[in-house]
């Protein structure tokens, strides 16, 4: 199904619907469709330019990823590792029973930021069980919530149960002892998506040193490839 086509059923496919009901606004709000197969967003509503500033064109996941609050950023990816560990142990028939809903800062289009809460529901998987797409919903609740860590919580519908305010303590340990100040640097931008020559660029040094960044990273914590290092340094908070 073409992401053209899937947009034109939001305004006649009543599930849809009948899921944002399901999902509480306490503020300005925009919904959208991510596609989880091809890590892309299939449709975002016009209201994107009310709450952010910027046009549906702009949202890319790359963009996305930068204006996130460089302090929330490891939130952001410890609450979405946890979040997927989480739906893969459901039922097939309780994946779309629950919405995931957790906060953290936005930069706008102005450049002032905003603390969003974020709310997720799956409204497509396959035979197994397999994510396709979610429904989300970002609101502003700047006025309700100017300061504090983010917070996680997976709220059950049609009966089923809620976890709140989900600790994960346990995933931000010190990091000084696996990396250096220069490595944690280069991790960031390599959990953003950068290429080494793009790191180097930004951090004033060679292509050649971010590679041998790289490879201490992974030779020191055992580890074979670039995935299993993001993995790793999300799960453990070394960033």
């Amino acid at each position: 199904m073409s992401s053209e086509i899937f947009a034109d059923q939001l305004y006649i496919d009543l599930g849809i619907y009948k899921k944002l009901l399901n999902f509480f606004q306490i503020g300005d709000y925009y919904y959208f469709i991510f596609n989880i197969q091809n890590l892309s967003f299939d449709f975002v509503s016009p209201h994107v330019e009310t709450v952010l500033g910027y046009s549906q064109t702009e949202l890319t996941v790359p963009f996305y990823m930068d204006c996130i609050h460089p302090d929330d950023r490891p939130w952001f990816l410890a609450f979405e590792t946890r979040t997927a560990e989480f739906l893969s142990q459901l039922p097939i028939e309780k994946l779309m029973k629950y919405k995931v809903r957790y906060d953290f800062r936005f930069r706008k289009k102005n450049g002032d930021y905003m603390r969003i809460l974020h709310q997720v529901g799956v409204v497509e998987h396959d035979e197994t069980g397999g994510i396709i797409r979610t429904l989300g919903i970002q609101t502003d609740i700047t006025h309700l919530k100017p300061e504090g860590k983010p917070v996680v919580s997976y709220i059950g519908m049609d009966g089923e149960p809620s976890y709140l305010d989900i600790d994960i303590k346990s995933a931000f340990i010190e990091s000084e002892k696996v990396l250096t100040k220069r490595e944690k640097e280069v991790l960031i931008h390599l959990i953003e998506g950068k290429l080494s020559k793009e790191i180097g660029e930004i951090l004033s040094i060679s292509k050649q040193t971010v590679d041998t960044h790289r490879k201490n990273m992974l030779s020191k914590n055992s580890l074979s490839n670039t995935g299993e290092l993001i993995g790793k340094a999300i799960r453990q908070g070394w960033i």
